[in-house]
């Protein structure tokens, strides 16, 4: 039995830039952290071969260090690494591998298949038919010389490459790289180990897309793994394991706090997230000021606890109680203001009313501050 562990689409380099550079900066470190988890499992798990089915790196203008990194994270596992490049990492003619080539990074184990010819494993009984990308976007299907392509007799027919099986994946997805359906069955592979799309999928019984080592979006399609393929022979159908590689969990939560009790769930629900949770969370509904208040403090002792958290609160609308009202003192020139900033949160122009809805709650803050400090002076 031969065993293959596919992954695919690290993206190393990737910049996150919608979060604080802190956190953008260890989001970008995880993506190392995980290859390294990935040959730890490939030798625990006692892998002949490790496929990496494109976009290793997120840019071809990445650092040299980068580059060396992503290469000495292989190191945990000594067995043979074959690696093509995808549309972020395409073989061009002066490219990120060709970089790699002269920095001597690229270690002895580790394979990068330019070109489209085979590659024999015949000391573990494999061949494996790579189809890399030699240009960002291609409108031919590059998997279409499998079935031509002669290997020799008892070897498993692997086949590798990146790009949108046709018809499968979500509309719009599949307009660039394509991949036939049924590529696997019509080509006589064993298994078709397949990038570019970002969570572990199941195309058919011999085709896989492993998804990204590392969650790097807020999409639940199961990202974070990587897929043990165990092969007991020619023609025999592939045994398909998936094993969680992943740091950070990516969650989107929406909380519409719609009557009183809503408030403390949400507070509790803030409460609970975590180092490893990335989260954009969206807040709907209504609330009068001091929940609004409780409600930002939770944030921010949320933003303390968790990895990262984005916070969305323009659809959100602030309804002062009369209480307060009374409480902030707002009354003549400052009351019209309140007031003014509460109806213009119904604007049809989402900034308009989303500028209303921040100011409605800074003045609060403003009138609330002032009002503490007059009563603390002597």
């Amino acid at each position: 039995m031969v065993k293959l562990l596919h992954t695919a689409d690290w993206q190393i380099g990737k910049l996150f830039g919608q979060f604080e550079p802190e956190d953008a900066a260890l989001l970008a470190e995880a993506r190392f952290k995980t290859v390294e988890r990935i040959a730890a499992l490939a030798t625990e798990h006692k892998v002949d071969l490790v496929l990496v089915a494109g976009d290793v790196f997120d840019a071809q203008g990445v650092a040299d260090k980068t580059i060396h990194r992503l290469f000495n994270a292989l190191q945990g596992y000594a067995g043979p690494w074959l690696l093509i490049p995808g549309n972020h990492d395409a073989a061009l003619s002066e490219s990120v591998w060709t970089r790699a080539a002269r920095l001597h990074a690229i270690p002895a184990n580790a394979r990068v298949c330019l070109t489209p010819e085979p590659v024999l494993f015949e000391a573990i009984g494999v061949a494996v038919l790579p189809a890399p990308l030699t240009q960002r976007n291609t409108h031919t299907d590059l998997t279409e010389t499998f079935a031509a392509t002669e290997t020799p007799a008892g070897l498993l027919r692997v086949g590798l490459a990146h790009g949108s099986v046709q018809g499968i994946l979500a509309e719009g997805i599949d307009s660039s790289n394509p991949i036939a359906a049924g590529r696997a069955e019509q080509a006589g592979l064993d298994y078709l180990a397949l990038g570019d799309w970002h969570g572990a999928k199941q195309v058919d019984a011999r085709t896989w897309y492993s998804g990204t080592h590392e969650t790097d979006r807020f999409k639940a399609n199961d990202s974070g793994q990587a897929l043990l393929v165990e092969l007991v022979g020619p023609g025999a159908p592939p045994v398909v394991t998936q094993l969680a590689t992943g740091q950070y969990r990516w969650l989107t939560e929406t909380l519409a706090l719609q009557v009183p009790s809503d408030l403390e769930l949400a507070r509790q629900r803030i409460a609970g997230f975590g180092p490893a949770d990335v989260v954009q969370l969206n807040l709907a509904g209504r609330t009068d000021l001091d929940g609004d208040r409780r409600l930002r403090e939770a944030i921010e002792q949320a933003r303390g606890k968790a990895r990262c958290l984005l916070a969305d609160l323009s659809a959100l609308r602030l309804e002062p109680t009369p209480e307060d009202i009374d409480a902030l003192h707002a009354d003549g020139y400052l009351g019209e203001v309140v007031a003014e900033l509460q109806a213009d949160q119904d604007d049809p122009d989402g900034v308009r009313a989303e500028v209303a809805r921040d100011a409605l709650a800074l003045l609060a803050s403003l009138l609330d501050t002032q009002r503490r400090n007059a009563g603390a002076a002597p």
